[in-house]
């Protein structure tokens, strides 16, 4: 679902992965939201019951098809599990879903990722930070469009969207109409009007979370470091993103009265 010909600010998509980021998100006024277990491991595919729940929302959910931690180098047997996980987000009514593999020298996996598209056919497609590790990003932005998928979520190769915005910028000129660069990685309501203005991407990922408040009392095994998605965190972001496409269309009229 391409949300970009009906809103006139850039996009925000939130990366939840349990219910109450579903619905934090949600109330914050994400646009889209990436759907995912165990963030902490940089996201793994969600379970059956919460791609359940995530496609009763107004909005459109992506699911995460990741079977595992660590790299992205999937066997026969990872690629085996992903099919059945992109089974379950059709069954489920999610229209789509985020995909990613690498070869052992980094570049992108074409033979799993051609696998894997083709079983999602039908389903709208985003290809995650796998990109990151290729050698040239730019260059495996035609193999993405070749493949179908409709959006490439990047930090340019660097640690975070930040510092890779030059080659984010570069890859939005590669990419052209074909299809979307979506910044992501340490993406704040701070830094992303700078992102934006240094990118022209049209789409922002964050996950808009916090250090997760302490139960007191309740018995628990989970870290301390644990984060939960804040609406709060949602909705100023969304907030800065649309005081950014104002500024940008007051900018735009200046110009052309200018050389009118």
């Amino acid at each position: 679902m391409d949300l970009d010909g009906i809103c006139d600010r850039p996009l925000l998509e939130v990366c939840v992965d349990d219910a109450g980021g579903l619905a934090a998100a949600r109330r914050g006024g994400a646009d889209r939201i990436e759907l995912c277990s165990a963030l902490a491991l940089d996201g793994l595919t969600p379970s059956t019951g919460l791609m359940q729940i995530a496609s009763t929302l107004d909005r459109p959910v992506y699911a995460m098809i990741r079977p595992r931690g660590g790299d992205f180098v999937f066997s026969d047997a990872d690629a085996d599990i992903m099919l059945r996980d992109i089974d379950a987000a059709r069954a489920a009514g999610l229209p789509g879903v985020v995909l990613g593999a690498n070869r052992p020298s980094g570049e992108l996996d074409a033979g799993v990722l051609t696998r894997l598209c083709r079983h999602a056919a039908g389903l709208g497609m985003t290809l995650h930070r796998s990109i990151d590790l290729v050698p040239d990003p730019i260059e495996a932005v035609d193999l993405a469009a070749e493949l179908g998928f409709e959006r490439i979520l990047t930090s340019g190769g660097a640690e975070t969207a930040e510092n890779g915005a030059d080659r984010i910028a570069r890859m939005v000129a590669r990419a052209g109409k074909r299809l979307s660069i979506m910044a992501g990685s340490g993406v704040t309501p701070a830094n992303a009007p700078d992102i934006l203005s240094r990118t022209g991407v049209r789409e922002l990922h964050g996950s808009c979370s916090a250090p997760a408040e302490a139960n007191a009392g309740f018995a628990t095994l989970a870290p301390s470091a644990s984060r939960e998605t804040r609406s709060e965190i949602v909705a100023e972001m969304v907030a800065v993103l649309t005081r950014h496409a104002s500024r940008s269309r007051v900018g735009d009229r200046t110009l052309s009265s200018a050389s009118s």
